[in-house]
């Protein structure tokens, strides 16, 4: 049986999961997704490999079918040299903890602080900003941990991909954005239940 001709709203909310050349996540953080629209162009283009495909088809032809598609994988192998500088990232890279308090927080609920304040010379880089509460930072106000006689959870560091990939898996990520066709390919290595 063939399966229905589909387009519009129908598809609007299907997204396509992005593998590197090794069949891991292109990124974790954040997980490496494009349009379904860009997923076919690369597909149609052969810039990508089609892993795995919805059960919807976009278009028909002589030759065949055109499915969407649900998994791609690049053709050859992308290393990720540096990590961005963002909120989200550092907020990543120190697990949503408020690094003097331990706290877990929302993105929503925290904010940044300059280890060495900005007013002594500190310098806005991964080396020098940790994630921290609202409270905490109010507390530190304008001086270093120690003038303040709070403690870095860790010294802050500018994390490789790998790390921050690392810290992604670790988060629960949301049922609602995942599709079933990618489980394969985002949890192969984590441990089975028994």
């Amino acid at each position: 049986m063939n399966a229905p001709l589909r387009s519009g709203p129908d598809l609007a909310h299907l997204r396509t999961l992005v593998l590197n050349a090794d069949m891991q996540p292109l990124s974790w953080a954040p997980l490496s997704v494009w349009s379904w629209q860009t997923a076919f162009v690369a597909v149609m283009q052969e810039r990508v490999i089609q892993v795995k495909t919805y059960d919807d088809v976009v278009a028909r032809s002589g030759s065949g079918a055109f499915e969407v598609p649900a998994v791609v994988a690049l053709k050859r192998y992308r290393k990720r040299r540096k990590v961005a500088f963002t909120r989200y990232h550092l907020f990543l890279r120190d697990e949503f903890r408020c690094q003097y308090c331990g706290g877990r927080f929302s993105a929503r609920e925290l904010t940044f602080d300059h280890v060495v304040p900005r007013s002594r010379g500190g310098r806005t880089s991964w080396e020098n900003i940790v994630a921290c509460c609202s409270a905490d930072n109010l507390r530190k106000g304008n001086k270093t941990p120690r003038e303040a006689g709070m403690k870095l959870m860790r010294v802050p560091f500018e994390p490789s991909p790998h790390q921050l990939d690392a810290a992604a898996r670790k988060l629960p990520l949301a049922q609602a954005e995942l599709h079933q066709t990618w489980l394969d390919f985002l949890y192969w290595d984590a441990e089975i239940e028994h």
